[in-house]
């Protein structure tokens, strides 16, 4: 059984149900469960959280620090995600089906992760709350992927970027500007373009 949290515990708690509320506003006890079922791991910038071609056996929530998701293509890094502060994310492919996959999760700078391993997973969608709350995860999670597509097929890079920067402020002052390009599917020449244009009170 967890222990009663302690201060550094009670503050991921309130970290994590801050993060979560917005998809559903679980008391925050249930969150000091959640975090007492992981542990807190800590990386360099480039640090790699997980090897591509590797079995994934975590879930992550991100506490501090930035990270990406990437497949390798030839010698050419593909951007997947982007995610700062207060992202819950994992490997799904590798995760869910007990099998390697050619996702790579690196730290983008100095960056500290809770930490969940599957079986702890595993238990916590077992409990009533965990049913709730991962079920909420996955209906958001859901969501978003399909916005993604539906974005990448109707609107422009330019407002893509706006949107991105929007949903995680800070993300151009702290992630190259390579992996942002990536993201979006153009070329680090366009972005710098969109930039200048952006700046120039251009937002089409």
């Amino acid at each position: 059984m967890p222990q009663p949290p302690n201060l550094s515990l009670e503050k991921l708690a309130q970290q994590l149900k801050a993060a979560f509320d917005l998809f559903y506003p679980a008391p925050l006890e249930a969150w000091h469960y959640f975090a007492s079922c992981g542990e807190l791991v800590h990386y360099p910038k480039n640090g790699i959280v997980k090897a591509a071609h590797a079995i994934d056996k975590y879930g992550y929530f991100l506490v501090e620090g930035a990270c990406g998701l990437f497949v390798w293509k030839e010698n050419s890094a593909m951007c997947l995600d982007l995610l700062l502060e207060n992202n819950f994310f994992a490997d799904d492919l590798s995760l869910f089906t007990g099998k390697s996959s050619p996702v790579e999760i690196v730290a983008l700078e100095k960056t500290t992760l809770l930490r969940l391993p599957k079986n702890q997973i595993e238990h916590l969608q077992q409990t009533p709350m965990g049913q709730i709350l991962f079920a909420a995860g996955n209906q958001a999670g859901f969501v978003e992927k399909q916005q993604q597509q539906l974005d990448r097929m109707t609107k422009s890079a330019a407002q893509r970027y706006l949107e991105l920067l929007e949903r995680q402020p800070g993300l151009a002052q702290r992630v190259a500007q390579k992996h942002i390009a990536s993201y979006l599917g153009i070329t680090t020449q366009s972005l710098s373009r969109i930039r200048k244009r952006i700046a120039g009170g251009d937002k089409s």
